[in-house]
């Protein structure tokens, strides 16, 4: 596999997916290959990922543009149902990242609804993006 360069908000993505998997108290081993296959469809080894993990940085990069907001909330949201189930501390930890990201606060009800519906249903990121394009 090709290893790519792993940018500062691609890691800051992966330690926020780490915290989300945490964030009901039961890291399973689920949520671990949804991590790891995160990192394989970005083309990230297993020993680079772990490297990340490991040795986290506290230099967080947020995306600027609206695709990649979503993209990164939609995969935290895809990791959230990885266990079959969302717990009140996971969809909390997901409001709070949709504000982190910049997303008005009366919209982020209805955004973590939206993004934890569309993952449990499976939904392709394409198709979630142009969804999010006519709201």
């Amino acid at each position: 596999m090709k290893t790519h360069v792993i940018s500062t908000a691609l890691k800051g993505h992966f330690l926020r997916l780490y915290q989300i998997a945490f964030s009901d108290d039961n890291f399973d081993v689920l949520e671990m290959r949804m991590l790891y296959r995160f990192a394989e469809d970005r083309g990230i080894s297993k020993e680079a990922l772990n490297d990340v993990l490991l040795n986290p940085s506290h230099q967080t990069v947020i995306p600027e543009e609206l695709s990649q907001k979503v993209a990164y909330l939609y995969d935290l949201a895809i990791m959230i149902w990885a266990d079959g189930k969302v717990t009140e501390d996971e969809h909390i930890a997901l409001k709070k990242y949709c504000i982190k990201f910049g997303f008005m606060e009366d919209h982020i009800e209805e955004l973590t609804r939206f993004l934890l519906e569309k993952a449990r249903d499976g939904m392709p990121l394409e198709i979630l993006l142009e969804q999010i394009k006519t709201m």
